[in-house]
């Protein structure tokens, strides 16, 4: 009789160890991607023109605009282009991530790969 209590306690254990064991190749696949979203949003954002110390330098300043001069801080507008491009596809690569997440997380393995292989093409893609 004393032996249920002990089975009762190590299942548990057993099922906590074996968790990791379990991963799918998905989830390593989107663990990998994972940090490639990261980085070329942080891209997107370092190159945007609308950066948020020209907004705080304008606010202490007071100033609401540039008086109809070019502000110097700026990035050319084909470089603001490029910025924009990078981000919406930094975006569409995060969802496609999420939506493997989704996937792999209910055992999906096609939708999981299908979702994966969106990801890189967005993040392979020149902005």
């Amino acid at each position: 009789m004393m032996q249920t209590p002990r089975l009762s306690l190590a299942l548990p254990l057993l099922a906590l160890l074996a968790g990791p064991a379990l991963a799918s190749p998905c989830s390593d696949k989107i663990a990998a991607l994972d940090g490639r979203v990261k980085d070329q949003a942080a891209e997107a954002i370092s190159a945007s023109t609308g950066s948020k110390t020209i907004a705080a330098h304008r606010e202490g300043e007071g100033q609401t605009g540039t008086g109809g001069q070019t502000d110097k801080r700026e990035a050319p507008p084909e470089k603001s282009a490029e910025a924009g491009k990078g981000g919406d596809q930094a975006q569409q690569a995060k969802v496609a991530v999420e939506e493997a997440r989704t996937a792999d997380g209910k055992g999906d393995a096609k939708g999981c790969e299908e979702a994966v292989q969106r990801a890189e093409k967005l993040l392979d893609a020149k902005p």
